[in-house]
């Protein structure tokens, strides 16, 4: 009995020491006592102790011998490992060492530390920003009639233009110095939110001089001569630039770039110098079709040797005017009918002197690395922050709408097929603002976060697909007539567009995410990699020693937890002692559990990884759901727990971590090597996938707090232009919505009296305004109620009503000639 008792405390120590991480010294005084203790007080034979004390010697002793265990244990490791590690190249190199590591490196080590989560300090806009969102981006949306824009003059008017230009809305990123506002990420994120929830085409105009592009790389990598040219132009919006990356040839693959500068004498203001002739042909290009100056990325070729002996300079980055003699802006494009100014342009043996090289000569070649080190930035912005715009407009006028539209006698809001959507579109939205926030901050705390930029880019664009899915769901007949009552069907349109640029969602999801998050998140591989690629053997060694011993040890740990947190549901996990403690303890549960999946995937695919996209999606997948999830319980942190809103945090956490669960639940379903499959899975799921994801009841809650005004809504709500304007179909609903929730108790009084025949109206009479008179009469209502009910019919009506059109005005050209014509005779 006693040896059982000894043996059963060695073991539950050695899990202990196992869970906690312990290092290889902790192991080997361990290993020494519970040997000793063994010896001591256990009935075992001392031969059996002996053969333990000699295997325990002989695996102890060299591993704790330097030179022993540098020479014939880590030593070999080092020479299998660089044979075969994955080869890099200098693009993916140079990819990687842009990033920083932030949050994301956190989940992806097995342990996060909630602390240093809450610590982060709340995001929060200056007086100066926040008066900006007040004051020019509602004047602007005001001036911004999206109907018109979109399907009469295909551009913003004349008026909108200028008046971007004069309040500096090209220049946020610009540093005060060169005239700029030098607004924060966040402030320059909240810009784009709410430009976004009123016009898809104001918000993409406004978003490229602020996104990657010159300004940015100028003020990063410019010379002074350049800076001071170009920036205050650009922040008077006295140029407008683009930047033209993308070739017909290499989307994607942007390292494939087939346009050229090619090193050569030429005339420039009259004299002979050295240039490049210059040749490309690039779509896609935002606001290439009223750009003034191009940024340009190019292969740079230096035949003649006029630079030195490099034939074969690199991608470099130029600005080029787009007067020169062989620029062609080409024609625009109609992304999805969404007319933001996009097209192509070309060039055709175009010379330009050196100088025109972002940075100068001694930036040439240099183009990737100043590309992929501004990206991560760019990324975390532009496109998560107009998802989540439109995201939460789609949210508060869909809510509006189920409460204003009736079926059956019912709101459709309060029916359960329409809560189960409202509650998704809800929840998505919420999480969406909150990793928005979260990942823009994260750009004002000075990191240049490559990988939650990865999962803002790609899981907040498919999430606002999805709220878009759900609105026209719920709007129906409503939002699929085109006309200037319908908004949704717009935002429908322009949804797509942000799923392919600046990285397909596909490219993303399937080979940068995770194929980055391995690389730069885990705590050992890149320093493995690093040191294997040393050529300084002895410290190469060295290096690598200390992160293969770390890494092994992170690999038992992490086996260990996964296996203990998946039989206790991560119940005695540490987390914060928050109403939410729950959702902390879930996420590291599955930061264990994806820790031990993604070593164990490396170990066994190898370099075989990089072409095993479906594993890298799924182990993406997991990865992001945590980091949303993180977003969303600080983001309830930050804004003071409030009670009101937990339906909402409830349900994208719920959500959250069943995609989580799903993500590897799938992957070890599918896993290539179906015997590691296996027991992966008993290490992860001992008790099998449980994971319910959000409730009926929960979308439930999540519904009731759509369909009518209250302060969880209206923080949702917050910076989304709701004025009730002419051109503002989300303003004229809330009004109609606040009217519908006063008129519903009258209304309700008056169909009850006349069901009960205590007011005598005529069968046949249906229609609420005849109603409303025979109430009047009765003394049933006053005229104040009478003049509430009047309104909220009309505005009922409006809301619910499509526009229709004559076969003339459907007809483009015809539609346009009739207006020409109006203009003339006026």
């Amino acid at each position: 009995m006693t040896n059982g008792i000894l043996l059963a405390l060695a073991l539950a120590g050695a899990w202990a020491m196992a869970y906690r991480r312990s290092s290889l010294k902790e192991w080997t005084i361990y290993g020494a006592a519970a040997l000793a203790v063994l010896t001591l007080f256990s009935g075992f034979s001392g031969v059996g102790l002996a053969i333990s004390w000699l295997i325990f010697a002989a695996v102890a002793v060299p591993l704790n011998m330097d030179k022993i265990r540098l020479t014939y244990i880590s030593g070999p490791i080092l020479k299998l490992f660089r044979k075969i590690m994955p080869t890099m190249s200098q693009t993916e190199k140079e990819a990687l060492d842009a990033g920083t590591v932030w949050w994301d490196g956190e989940i992806f080590a097995g342990d996060p530390n909630w602390k240093k989560l809450l610590s982060i300090p709340k995001p929060t806009l200056t007086e100066e920003e926040q008066a900006f969102l007040d004051g020019p981006v509602e004047a602007a949306c005001r001036m911004c009639d999206d109907w018109k824009v979109v399907h009469e003059d295909a551009d913003l008017t004349p008026e909108t233009w200028q008046f971007l230009k004069d309040e500096g809305f090209f220049s946020m990123i610009i540093k005060k110095k060169y005239g700029g506002k030098d607004f924060s990420a966040l402030a320059h994120s909240e810009v784009l939110a709410k430009l976004s929830a009123h016009s898809a085409t104001l918000a993409s105009t406004v978003a490229v001089p602020n996104s990657l592009g010159p300004a940015e790389l100028l003020q990063h990598y410019g010379t002074e001569e350049q800076k001071n040219h170009y920036l205050p132009r650009l922040a008077k919006g006295l140029d407008i630039p683009c930047f033209a990356l993308t070739n017909p040839e290499a989307g994607s693959d942007a390292g494939s770039i087939p346009d050229t500068g090619i090193v050569c004498k030429g005339q420039y203001q009259g004299k002979e110098v050295i240039g490049m002739r210059m040749n490309w042909n690039k779509r896609y290009i935002t606001l290439a079709p009223v750009a003034t100056v191009i940024g340009l990325a190019f292969k740079m070729f230096d035949p003649e040797g006029l630079l030195g002996d490099k034939k074969d300079i690199g991608i470099t980055c130029a600005l080029i005017p787009r007067n020169f003699p062989g620029v062609e802006a080409g024609r625009r494009h109609i992304p999805l009918g969404t007319p933001f100014m996009n097209g192509t342009t070309k060039g055709k043996d175009v010379f330009i002197p050196l100088d025109f090289i972002i940075g100068g000569v001694d930036m040439a070649g240099h183009g990737w690395r100043m590309l992929v080190e501004c990206l991560s930035v760019g990324r975390s912005i532009s496109l998560p922050s107009s998802a989540a715009g439109g995201a939460r407009a789609g949210a508060i006028a869909t809510g509006a709408y189920a409460r204003i539209r009736r079926q059956f006698k019912t709101a459709i809001g309060q029916m359960e097929g329409i809560e189960e959507a409202l509650g998704r579109l809800g929840g998505n939205a919420y999480r969406m603002e909150a990793v928005r926030a979260f990942t823009a901050f994260a750009v004002d705390l000075g990191e240049k976060p490559s990988v939650p930029s990865a999962i803002a880019k790609l899981h907040v664009t498919e999430m606002g697909r999805q709220c878009a899915n759900d609105a026209m769901d719920i709007q129906g007949g409503k939002a699929i007539v085109m006309g200037p009552r319908n908004a949704a069907g717009r935002a429908y349109m322009a949804v797509p567009i942000g799923i392919t640029v600046e990285g397909a969602n596909i490219l993303t999801r399937n080979l940068i995410l995770f194929g980055q998050g391995a690389m730069r998140c885990h705590p050992y591989v890149l320093k493995e990699l690093d040191a294997a690629a040393n050529t300084d053997d002895k410290q190469a060694l060295k290096d690598f020693d200390k992160a293969l011993f770390g890494h092994v040890g992170f690999v038992i740990s992490n086996a260990f937890r996964s296996l203990w947190l998946g039989l206790s549901r991560g119940y005695f996990a540490k987390a914060p002692a928050t109403p939410t403690k729950r959702y902390y303890q879930h996420l590291t549960r599955i930061s264990s559990s994806f820790a031990i999946l993604a070593d164990v995937s490396m170990a066994v695919l190898g370099a075989e990884l990089k072409r095993k996209e479906s594993v890298s999606a799924r182990l993406g997948d997991a990865l992001a759901m945590m980091y949303i999830g993180s977003a969303v319980l600080k983001r309830w942190e930050d804004q003071g727990r409030p009670a009101a809103d937990r339906p909402f945090v409830d349900w994208a956490m719920d959500d959250c971590i069943y995609q989580a669960d799903k993500a590897m639940s799938d992957l070890l379903k599918n896993y290539p090597n179906k015997f590691v499959g296996a027991g992966l899975r008993a290490l992860i799921f001992p008790l099998g996938f449980r994971t319910p994801g959000a409730s009926d009841k929960l979308s439930h809650k999540v519904s009731a707090l759509l369909i009518e005004p209250n302060e969880a809504r209206d923080r949702l709500a917050k910076d989304v232009y709701t004025e009730d304007h002419k051109f503002n179909l989300i303003g004229q609903m809330e009004t109609v919505l606040r009217d519908t929730i006063a008129a519903e108790p009258i209304v309700k009084k008056i169909d009850k009296a006349i069901r009960k025949g205590e007011l005598a109206v005529p069968s046949h009479i249906f229609d609420l305004p005849t109603k409303i008179n025979y109430a009047l009469e009765a003394g049933m209502i006053n005229e104040a109620e009478k003049e509430l009910l009047t309104r909220y019919e009309a505005g009922r009506l409006e809301t619910i009503t499509v526009d229709d059109w004559d076969h003339e005005d459907m007809v483009r050209a015809q539609y346009q000639k009739k207006q020409t014509s109006k203009k003339s005779a006026a």
